[in-house]
């Protein structure tokens, strides 16, 4: 009874958060300086009425949220765009001129290629170096997986990937951006599929250097704090090897602070794909919401946003399930 009060609690605080996301959305692109209208019509030769019928046709002609000259809460921006979401319309792009929700499932599965197989490579790399590192403690291993982990740590995302792009193309002749061989005619899925691996590659390896010290560090640390409890000189002395104290019961309880972070990165990662993305013009998500910010195209903004806190509100809610497998204690907020 108490765990499912508990996972009821924190399915209507994942709920509560997503409208709160919904009405801060709304607000959060029309605060930006500008008019997106001056995106669409270029042409100076264009008159103001051009240019009050594109807002007209965009929406952007009525009051934000209450029309004090007739209409109320109905006639305004905020109730139509309350009312699209609520019939699963995301809107329609002002630079594409299509619907948001079509350009967002064109892009969002690049994008999740992209970030899955960063995510796991660095979980399974920092959890891994992590737990050799709290083993091999204060030893020449340790140092140098401490001393890799804090640069690869503190390195700047867009940095690395135009270094990886350079090395990559130079020495190894990896492709430098796209996602596939443009105009090449593939003999099979397979050979199609090999191709998007190359390009594949090095935003890839960014993503894993970039991730993979926190992974290690965090690790390594929860790793040097249960090694000191007292269950583990107890697991000593009734003659476990060292492996076996680290699989059976240093790693399970170590893992806390990882679930917590793969739930939280989960946003900063999305930030990091506009940077990768950009650097090796990858056609995902990221570099979706860079063009649609150079453009003021509020519908592709607010679409990309929404669908990236669904994104980190299920991570989280994901991650509290995670705690009742992993410890049984945890049982109510």
């Amino acid at each position: 009874m108490a765990r499912r009060d508990y996972l009821l609690k924190r399915a209507a605080w994942s709920v509560l958060t997503i409208l709160f996301v919904l009405i801060l959305n709304f607000f959060l692109f029309r605060i930006l300086p500008g008019d997106p209208t001056t995106s669409i019509a270029k042409d100076p030769r264009l008159d103001a009425d051009t240019r009050a019928a594109l807002a007209a046709r965009f929406g952007l002609d009525k009051p934000l949220v209450l029309n004090v000259q007739g209409g109320g809460l109905f006639d305004s921006q905020l109730f139509a765009y309350v009312d699209r979401l609520a019939h699963g319309d995301l809107g329609v792009s002002f630079n594409y001129g299509r619907p948001v929700g079509e350009i967002l499932g064109e892009r969002i599965g690049n994008t999740v290629l992209l970030v899955l197989g960063g995510q796991l490579l660095a979980i399974i790399l920092g959890v891994g170096l992590g737990l050799l590192a709290a083993w091999k403690n204060r030893t020449p291993l340790d140092t140098g997986a401490i001393i890799f982990s804090l640069t690869a740590w503190s390195l700047p995302t867009f940095w690395l990937g135009i270094l990886l792009l350079i090395i990559g193309s130079t020495y190894f002749g990896l492709p430098t951006a796209g996602r596939q061989t443009v105009g090449m005619d593939y003999a099979s899925v397979w050979a199609q599929a090999i191709d998007v691996g190359r390009h594949l590659l090095l935003p890839t390896l960014t993503f894993t250097i970039v991730l993979l010290g926190e992974y290690m560090l965090v690790m390594r640390s929860s790793v040097l704090e249960i090694l000191s409890e007292d269950y583990i000189l107890t697991a000593k002395a009734k003659g476990l090897s060292q492996g076996q104290i680290l699989r059976h019961h240093a790693l399970q309880n170590a893992m806390l602070p990882i679930v917590t972070l793969i739930a939280l990165n989960l946003g900063f990662t999305v930030a990091g794909a506009i940077q990768v993305e950009t650097v090796f013009s990858w056609p995902g998500v990221g570099s979706l919401i860079y063009e649609a910010v150079r453009r003021q195209d509020y519908p592709v903004l607010q679409g990309a946003f929404l669908v990236i806190a669904i994104s980190v509100v299920a991570a989280n809610l994901a991650a509290d399930l995670v705690y009742g497998l992993l410890d049984p204690r945890i049982k109510s907020p």
